[in-house]
């Protein structure tokens, strides 16, 4: 029986586990159909519980013809216990086809068990003192999956619930909708056709519909071909760019962007899950000569990464998350000047691709971070999908255009978790402060009212975790570059992405960790850059608080060219050495910062180059206690203390 022939697998991924607490649970899942759920729970030491899932507990959009997004919402009139593990299973009732009765996880997902366990488990933790977060999963890098790693090493401490973490925090690009693999687009598109995921028609494009861009020549390792490339946007290139090639879109490897929000849904289902993968194949379609040598080794890559992804599902299955996006699960620079949103959101299928990635971000990851807060645009979606499914599998343009514009206005991504220490999650992308003195240079991560906002939420706390996809304290000499090229005109050809690229942005941010009255320990966790590293950081001249702490793990599958990182790495450490001048020119040049010294660093590196997922641990006080990367090749790198500011 041919793959395009055999039943189709009743659940193609998930469950995730989102947004847990002892009174509410917060779970993702895509069936092949509309699927009647029950759920059981049982905490240790303590009576089982059953649950229907009935229509108030869960939410059936279409996706395609074969694919059902499940959000299961559940309300606790009890609360669960903290501490300790909690088995669950999801109840599959039968469909009748079979006459089978009702199944659990281990009957159609077995891989979602650990060895010995009958059931996934989690642990609601009675606080935030134990985080696992990292960025950049970015399927066709070659090396080792940081989620496999956090598997295996959760694993390990399976009968120890004290000493799992209490979030799996996703801190940007947990999907590549702008750098795509051509062996993973033909995968992809074979999903699309199994599943019979929505098709669209594309205004503006050089191809009708979604189905003429799946058929186009150039839809592997061409796809720059088919953005728009007319007279107004040439003259925006010139202004914009400078002349350089790059059609609305700037990433340089933009050859197999994702354009249809069917692309992205499939791109989130073979990222998260083995199951799809049973479902299609990567033969190599008709390719220019010099595109089949890079197909081969990229299918050698992408293998090796399905291989990995039982593991991946299964962490996910096991830890709550929270989500956040960052560039690259829309497309690279993503409003990083004024003048790139002017050319971006100013023709009508730039405008579609970009909304199509963030309504598929908006569905697969968004809403599980915080239901309420995203409860109108989700019923703007739902409206929207329900409508492709009584059109016989099409999205109606006018209904699409006009959610997606509603969702680029939308302001609520943000994500506060009160608890010990408080977590906040900030949104970087979407509220940004565009620079006063030219649209080409970079606008500032986050404006005034948002940096406002921020700091009210963290008033009066004693301490906090930030989560900012992007590091606030950075590498003081990759900063510096990026504004050499920002000063030529030019920041789009290095990713100008940093907090102080911005003089009103850093401003507001910094007078934030001076002020008074808001907390007297601050942990920042980042991703974004490709390497990890750990600053210990106070204000010169202050006795009493507050302390910083800037803690960066990226990525979880990428990592930065090797000998360029070390350059930089020993250049930063020359230049801008403790007694350094050039510290004075910083804007952050009130803060003393102490770079963390990796235990494995070979000649005092402070950057430590590796895919891998970052551990960290705060005392009772909200004080990091210990810091690590949980390198994927299989061991950890820690970071200890210094003593001497840098």
């Amino acid at each position: 029986m041919s793959r395009d022939t055999a039943p189709l697998p009743e659940v193609l991924a998930g469950p995730l586990l989102r947004r847990l607490s002892a009174e509410r649970l917060v779970i993702w899942l895509v069936g092949s159909r509309p699927l009647e759920l029950g759920l059981m729970l049982h905490p240790a030491g303590h009576p089982p519980r059953r649950l229907t899932l009935n229509a108030r507990r869960v939410q059936r959009l279409p996706l395609g013809r074969h694919a059902w997004l499940h959000l299961i919402d559940v309300a606790l009139d009890t609360p669960l216990p903290r501490g300790v593990r909690i088995d669950y299973d999801l109840k599959l009732a039968p469909d009748g086809s079979d006459g089978g009765g009702e199944r659990g996880i281990a009957d159609w997902a077995p891989h979602l068990l650990h060895e010995g366990a009958t059931h996934p488990a989690f642990v609601l933790a009675d606080s935030h003192r134990r985080l696992l977060h990292g960025s950049c999963r970015r399927p066709h890098h070659d090396g080792p999956d940081g989620l496999v790693r956090a598997d295996a090493w959760l694993a390990e401490r399976r009968e120890t619930p004290e000493a799992w973490p209490a979030w799996l925090l996703m801190t940007g690009d947990q999907v590549y909708a702008d750098d795509v693999a051509g062996p993973m687009l033909v995968a992809i598109h074979a999903l699309i056709r199994r599943l019979g995921l929505f098709d669209e028609t594309l205004e503006g494009a050089t191809v009708a519909d979604s189905q003429a861009l799946y058929a186009d020549s150039a839809t592997y390792y061409r796809r720059e071909a088919l953005l728009p490339d007319i007279e107004s946007s040439e003259d925006l290139r010139e202004r914009f760019f400078g002349g350089v090639r790059k059609p609305v879109f700037t990433s340089a490897n933009a050859h197999n962007h994702l354009m249809s929000l069917a692309e992205v849904i499939a791109m989130y289902l073979l990222v998260w899950s083995p199951v799809p993968w049973r479902l299609v194949e990567m033969s190599e379609p008709t390719l220019a000569e010099q595109d089949a040598v890079p197909f081969g080794e990229q299918r050698a890559v992408i293998e090796r990464f399905a291989e990995g992804l039982p593991a991946a599902a299964r962490v996910m299955a096991h830890l709550p998350s929270l989500m956040i996006f960052d560039d690259h699960d829309i497309t690279d620079d993503w409003n990083l000047t004024a003048d790139w949103e002017r050319t971006a959101y100013g023709h009508p299928f730039s405008r579609r691709i970009i909304g199509n990635a963030l309504l598929a971000y908006l569905l697969c990851q968004g809403w599980g971070n915080d239901p309420d807060r995203l409860a109108e645009p989700l019923g703007e979606a739902a409206t929207l999908l329900a409508s492709a499914a009584d059109n016989q599998g099409w999205l109606p343009a006018e209904e699409q255009d006009a959610v997606i514009d509603r969702l680029l206005r939308f302001q609520g991504w943000e994500v506060e978790v009160e608890g010990e220490p408080k977590l906040v999650v900030l949104d970087t992308r979407t509220r940004r402060w565009r620079s006063e003195r030219s649209p080409k240079r970079p606008s500032g991560l986050m404006d005034w009212e948002a940096l406002s906002e921020l700091q009210q939420q963290i008033l009066g706390a004693t301490s906090v975790v930030i989560v900012s996809p992007a590091p606030m304290f950075g590498v003081k000499l990759i900063e510096t570059i990026q504004r050499l090229f920002t000063l030529a005109g030019r920041p789009l050809l290095v990713d100008a992405e940093n907090w102080m690229a911005h003089r009103g942005a850093a401003s507001v941010m910094l007078n934030i960790f001076r002020h008074s009255r808001t907390p007297g320990h601050y942990v920042i966790l980042s991703g974004d850059v490709h390497y990890s590293f750990a600053y210990d950081i106070r204000i010169r001249q202050r006795r009493e608080g507050p302390r910083i702490w800037q803690i960066t793990s990226s990525g979880i599958k990428n990592a930065f060219p090797g000998t360029l990182l070390d350059w930089f790495d020993r250049l930063n450490r020359w230049l801008y050495a403790p007694r350094s001048p050039l510290n004075w020119f910083t804007k952050r040049r009130r803060m003393a910062i102490t770079p963390r010294d990796p235990d494995r660093a070979k000649a005092g590196e402070r950057l430590w180059n590796g895919a891998g997922i970052g551990l960290v641990e705060l005392d009772d006080q909200g004080r990091p206690c210990d810091i690590r990367q949980l390198d994927a090749r299989g061991f950890d790198v820690t970071f200890p203390p210094r003593d001497q500011d840098a």
